[in-house]
């Protein structure tokens, strides 16, 4: 579940991992599983190619299926094939550069959040083709509601597998964060809402940049019923609203109730953070 902008559990303003390295051993220190790990298929391939160029060249087999696909039943057109394979290969060359070893394989639980990662590249990739956005809003809310619905499988297959790491919380943060800026453009792009809506999805990068001048804001927060709550108000107006049917004041009305519970949110914790940083 996405929380104003991240997993439940890891809000994007609640986890010191916002400032953190990406984590550069696929098992954390401390963590228990290094033998799950090697068991589910990330240790080192003898001979032949790396097991992370084999992960990432999964991930583009896959995207060119699902691309195959909806240009053949639903005539995608070639301008947002090319946008999603541009956005893949931005987001493949971020895991290569946060990764220590390509030799070792992103392991069970990154492999679904890669499978995420196809489809928000392709939900971003649409949005070089407006107009089939507009023609077909049904299928980009039922992609998008897919995406959001896999967000629990990652976490899931981590813990059955004992593979949970630092890399892996952050990259699966780090699409969600991207996704919900996605389905803010395409709500722009689809003349839902003016470009305010963006500050839904930017909200979480702006508290990222605000905590190089305040290093107080990475500590992390307590668990809170109320991020939770105004996370899934959060993600179901964003999907909600891609629906044909939800639009005008209705849209409009929803996606400012969204943002407004997610500024005072973010204005809670900040509060909080303050009253409580260390005093130097």
């Amino acid at each position: 579940m996405i929380e104003g902008g991240m997993v439940a559990g890891r809000c994007s303003h609640c986890r010191r991992a916002a400032r953190r390295e990406w984590g550069l051993n696929e098992v954390g220190k401390g963590r228990k599983g290094s033998m799950a790990m090697e068991q589910g298929g990330s240790c080192v391939r003898r001979g032949g190619l790396p097991r992370l160029w084999l992960d990432l060249a999964g991930g583009f087999g896959g995207l060119v299926a699902l691309v195959a696909l909806a240009s053949s039943t639903l005539a995608l057109p070639l301008a947002a094939a090319w946008a999603a394979g541009a956005v893949l290969l931005a987001i493949a060359a971020l895991i290569r550069h946060f990764w220590s070893d390509p030799r070792r394989g992103l392991g069970p639980a990154n492999r679904v959040t890669l499978v995420r990662a196809l489809l928000v590249a392709l939900l971003a990739g649409m949005l070089a083709a407006p107009a089939w956005v507009d023609a077909h809003p049904v299928q980009v809310a039922a992609l998008a509601a897919l995406a959001l619905l896999l967000d629990g499988v990652d976490g899931w297959v981590a813990r059955r597998w004992r593979c949970e790491s630092d890399f892996g919380a952050r990259f699966d943060m780090e699409l969600d964060a991207f996704l919900i800026l996605v389905l803010c453009v395409h709500l722009l792009a689809m003349d839902k809402a003016g470009p305010w809506v963006l500050a839904i999805g930017a909200m979480r990068y702006v508290f990222v940049a605000a905590m190089r001048p305040w290093p107080w804001l990475e500590r992390p927060l307590r668990e809170s019923r109320r991020r939770k709550l105004v996370c899934v108000w959060q993600v179901a107006c964003l999907l909600l609203c891609l629906l044909p049917a939800i639009g005008g004041a209705l849209a409009t009305a929803l996606l400012v109730l969204a943002l407004a519970l997610l500024a005072w949110s973010f204005a809670v914790d900040v509060r909080w953070l303050y009253h409580t940083r260390p005093q130097s």
